[in-house]
Parts: C-alpha cells; structure tokens; sequence
C-alpha cells in the first residue's frame, strides 16, 4: 500500500494563482467616457445601440421606426447607473449623458418643481408690485427694520419655520355638534409630487418653459457686456483702469461709509426701479431722450453734455498713459475723414420704406472723394506729391521727426465742433448728394451723404529725421 508523504509548508509561503483564477480576480480599471469624434470607440453603450439591440428586427430607416415609442420604451424604472457618486466628483458630471437618465430625470424634476416656482411667483409678486402697495410697501418696512436691527437677521430661520407652521396650523372651528373634547381631524400630508398629466404637473411644464425663455432672454440682454471683460474690445483697459481707481478711491472710504444707510439704499433700489410709475412712464421718457432726434433743443443739449463728458473722461485717459518722453515732447493733433454715402436696397421699390438702405464706403461714387481724406472737403488734403494721400486709417504720412503717440489709437470727434449744426450721437454729419449742407440727421431724399472726424495725437522725436510713412 502506498503511502503519503506529506511536506511542511512555512507559514510565510503564498498560495499562486493559476492564470485562469488570476483574471477572473483582476477588476478592469475603471475608464473615462468623453465626447470623442468617434463614438463606434466608446467602451460604453450608447442610446442608439441599445435601441437596436432592443429591436433587432426594424431598421432606422423602416417605415414601422417610431422614435416616441422606442424612447417611452427604453425608460427603466430607476436610473441606470448608481446615484451615489464617486468621492470628489462633480454634480455636472456624475452620470454621463443618457437619454433615459435625461427622461428620467426630466419627469421627476416636472413633477416635483412645484416649490421652486411657488416661491418664484411670490419673490415677483412682491418685487414686481404684482399685489399693489400694501404688500410690496410691507416687504419694504420689513426689510428696513432689519437694516436699522440687523442682529435680527439671526433668527430670520425662525421667523421662516414659525410662518410656515403657522400658516399650515389645522384651525379648529367651533360646532354645536361637537364638544370641546372633540380631537381634532388630522390634516392629510402634502402629496410628494404632482400626478403626471395633472394640473399642478402642467403648470410646472408651463413654468419650466418660461423660465427657459427667461434665462435665454437675460443671457441675450447679458452678452454685450461679455466682450468688454475678456479684452476683445479696447474698452476693457479702460473699463480695468476705472475699477481699478474706483477700488483704491473707495478703500479708505469704507470705514466711513455708514453701513445701516447704505444697505437700506441698495437694497429699496430695486424696489424703486420696478415701480409701475417708472416703468410706464421713466424708462419711456429716458429711451425717448436717447432715441429721439438730436434736432430737438432738449435733446441736442443733452448730447452735448453727454459728449463732452465722454471727451474729457478718454482725454484723461489718454493723458494718464503717456510716457515721459511724450510730456518733454511737441504734441500736435491730426485729422483723419471718413466718407461714406447711403443708397437704396436693391429690393426698394415704390411701395418699399423710405428708410431700407445701408451705409457704406463701397458705396461712394467714382470720381469723387475717397473713404479715407485729410482735407474736411475731401481733396485739400491730397499734396502734389500724393503724401496726402490716405489709404486707411491705419497707413498715415506724416512730416519726418513726427510720429504717433504708441499708448492712444484714433478717437471719433465726438463733440464736431468743426460744424455748425452739430453731429449726432457717434460723431457723424450728414450731408447732401454734393457733399454741402450739414446737418445732424439724415436728410429726406435719396441722395445721402455723411462724414466724420477721428483725431490722434503725434509726438516730435528728433531720433526719427529719415522721412518714411509710420
């Protein structure tokens, strides 16, 4: 009989694994899905595939495709991935994009909104005056006796809970057929969400789209102001300059300022300036002032101030950010034109508006002056030698040892003080098809014409005496 013999294993020694075992342990490292120009490469599934994969019988493109039903359809009926998510990941980015998670989620959101817009409706109620006075005037005086308590604003949770509670409190109500030792009913819980295709859950649809709509408009009234921040305009160094001043005129201003009053100001702005009166009635009148014809006695000198100011306010500017060299230096002033003239669209007719038409220096006639002139008239600035001559605003003669101050760049005259009737709001004077009678709008025939002035600052540098165009 054969026997056994057995060995002695150490305690330290370690069991190998088979391949076969090892894989089967080994967990795939997890992967990172993005939105690559290839999706067949995605390691995950995308809708459409499994869309196919659930029908396997009816192509894209076959006539019984229903993409309503194939969507309906493929809703689980819980997310399809794990809601908790990973330690240090973004909300934006804790379930990838997923038509049935999107459906999913879309459903319980309208279903379940109903606070948010509840509140939205009151805070525009009371901001708005949708109530009258009374409310709006209430909120007011509330929020003023914060201002001038704010210690109160510590125990705003109780007072929010406390009217909560007391709003929702069961009144019991006195009945002969019931005594006082009567318990009273016991008021029903708040559904968790409203039915799908009930009142409550199609107001919340209705409320989601306006506030779509809301959300595009004020993004749309917003982006103007974008390209001023991000230094694609030349305004934005001004715009960094006057925050810049602004902050350090207002830092030993602070502790002077008296916080009470100041809060109180800007925070009854708003309700000031969404009054009825002054949106019926001041937002008009401003728009008017600003819009209206600079022919006006009123407008034409609102202009005025308005333009001066705006000379000055770039001239100090301008000033601040010359060097040195540039104050121990002559500086003299050079005039550039601009020239254009209005025509017709080519879809005008007779029964077409008098105003279709567009401005443009293409469309200036052959022959006469030219888009870019030194003389006022068009031609007094064109020397024998053609080192008037002005190609753009960027290529410019000048006199040898002259050149342009690098810190400024051309400004429009404003103010044009060179006419005698002024100019409109961006400096230009209109005049008539012979380039004569000027006038601060357009006139009423056909033939339009139009000019207007930019300046810019040289310097006398005597290292620069080689004649040359700058």
């Amino acid at each position: 009989m054969a026997t056994l013999d057995y060995v002695e294993i150490p305690r330290y020694a370690t069991r190998l694994q088979s391949n076969v075992s090892l894989s089967s342990d080994m967990r795939p490292a997890a992967r990172i899905t993005t939105s690559l120009p290839h999706p067949e490469s995605s390691p995950v599934l995308s809708p459409l595939s499994t869309i196919q994969a659930t029908f396997p019988t009816k192509g894209l493109g076959g006539p019984a495709f229903n993409l309503s039903q194939i969507l309906l359809s493929s809703i689980p009926a819980s997310p399809a991935t794990p809601r908790n998510a990973p330690q240090g990941q973004l909300l934006t980015t804790r379930d990838p994009l997923s038509i049935p998670i999107t459906s999913v989620n879309f459903r319980r959101f309208v279903s379940k909104s109903g606070p948010i817009f509840w509140l939205e409706d009151r805070i525009e109620e009371v901001v708005m005056w949708r109530k009258g006075w009374q409310f709006t005037g209430a909120w007011m005086c509330g929020y003023a006796f914060l201002c001038y308590f704010p210690h109160l604003i510590l125990l705003l949770p109780h007072i929010i809970l406390m009217g909560i509670l007391l709003t929702n409190h069961p009144y019991r109500k006195s009945s002969p057929s019931l005594g006082y030792d009567a318990d009273p009913a016991v008021t029903p819980a708040p559904p968790a969400a409203a039915g799908e295709g009930s009142v409550d859950w199609l107001a919340n649809l209705q409320a989601i789209q306006n506030l779509m709509g809301f959300v595009s408009d004020l993004h749309d009234f917003i982006y103007p102001a974008v390209p001023h921040l991000t230094y694609s305009t030349p305004y934005t160094m001004y715009l960094l300059n006057v925050v810049v001043v602004s902050f350090l005129l207002l830092l030993p201003l602070i502790s002077l300022l008296p916080l009470r009053p100041t809060f109180l100001g800007l925070g009854l702005t708003p309700f000031a300036l969404t009054h009825p009166f002054v949106r019926v009635h001041i937002y008009p009148l401003m728009i008017s002032l600003f819009s209206s014809s600079p022919s006006t006695p009123l407008i034409s000198n609102l202009l005025k101030a308005r333009k001066q100011v705006y000379t000055r306010f770039f001239r100090a500017l301008d000033d601040d950010r010359l060097e040195d060299r540039h104050w121990r230096s002559e500086l003299r002033d050079v005039e550039l034109w601009e020239n254009e003239r209005w025509v017709p669209s080519s879809s005008s007719s007779p029964s077409t508006e008098e105003g279709h038409g567009s401005w443009s220096k293409a469309n200036l006639k052959a022959g006469e002056r030219s888009a870019w002139t030194r003389g006022r008239d068009g031609w007094g600035g064109v020397q024998p030698d053609g080192s008037g001559d002005v190609s753009s605003n960027l290529t410019f003669s000048l006199t040898p040892g002259w050149a342009f101050v690098e810190t400024e760049d051309w400004r429009p005259d404003m103010q044009a003080l060179w006419a005698p009737a002024g100019a409109d709001e961006h400096g230009w004077v209109y005049t008539n098809d012979a380039w004569q009678d000027p006038r601060p709008v357009p006139l009423e025939w056909k033939g339009r014409t139009r000019r207007r002035r930019w300046v810019r600052r040289i310097y006398y540098n005597p290292a620069l005496l080689n004649p040359g165009t700058i």
